[in-house]
């Protein structure tokens, strides 16, 4: 078995990665020729244009999809073919059971975790599930709304919720799909300043989508932008994207850009088209 390299300024091993991965669907090619490494603790935001292929690259990561070609390795094994507790995700529309209140919506992920056939706790196990789902919606700010029901709540309120869901699996790689693109600019900026908090407090792996260039540098660590190397006017299903800017960005701490952080003016025509 091999140990560990301890070399003073060795570089540590991604915790995931992806090689020579293409995404097809019949004669469609979304992604092709897909190479990335992803650093433990890294905060990666990805952009680029509508249809690029950003979302299906989410996909295969969480394991919802196969990739057509190539592979994917988590700790340097091949990626399980189901989304394990590993991984978690929060999408643009709220993922949450509008007949569960917020408790029972961020208790159940414990129970499918917990007791996988019947997806309950009962006695003692779920009194400790309720009071561990109870501890992470205070985490999200929802500690005064643990009986509410979705209906009952802002879209604000709704997403922190389904933040809290995804984050009580502890996993060690979080996905977030435009995230904050149905949210009011103030609500927006307050999410912010939650999931930096968040990453920093459960040491996550991020990995997020979006649309808004500000918050994929004000976020990030690292930002890929995804598109086309190739192009067919004729038969633009011929060629898929691929990450053709790769930043790494400077920072002070954790979420915030290191000044003088430029914004590439071609990665912000590309992600905007």
């Amino acid at each position: 078995m091999s140990t560990p390299d301890h070399t003073p300024g060795a570089k540590s091993p991604p915790i995931l990665s992806l090689h020579d991965v293409w995404v097809e669907y019949g004669d469609k090619i979304v992604l092709e020729k897909v190479e990335l490494d992803f650093e433990a603790g890294s905060f990666v935001s990805i952009v680029g244009p509508s249809g690029a292929g950003k979302s299906s690259l989410l996909r295969v990561i969480l394991g919802q999809e196969v990739p057509t070609r190539g592979r994917i390795l988590l700790d340097g094994e091949p990626l399980a073919p189901e989304c394990g507790p590993d991984r978690g995700v929060v999408f643009q529309r709220y993922s949450v059971f509008p007949h569960l209140t917020a408790l029972g919506n961020v208790v159940f992920g414990l129970e499918c975790v917990k007791a996988p056939l019947l997806a309950r706790l009962f006695g003692s196990a779920r009194k400790a599930a309720e009071a561990q789902a109870a501890d992470m919606l205070a985490a999200v700010g929802l500690g005064d709304a643990l009986h509410l029901y979705p209906a009952q709540m802002s879209g604000g309120m709704q997403q922190r919720l389904a933040i809290a869901q995804a984050l009580i699996k502890r996993p060690r790689i979080l996905l977030l799909d435009e995230p904050f693109g149905a949210l009011d600019p103030g609500i927006r900026a307050d999410m912010h300043a939650l999931i930096t908090q968040l990453w920093r407090d459960y040491a996550l792996t991020i990995i997020m989508v979006t649309h808004d260039i500000r918050e994929a540098f004000g976020l990030g660590t690292r930002v890929l932008a995804l598109d086309k190397r190739r192009h067919d006017p004729h038969a633009p299903h011929r060629f898929g994207a691929t990450a053709v800017y790769d930043l790494a960005l400077r920072k002070a701490a954790p979420g915030a850009v290191d000044e003088p952080a430029a914004q590439p003016a071609n990665i912000a025509q590309r992600a905007s088209a």
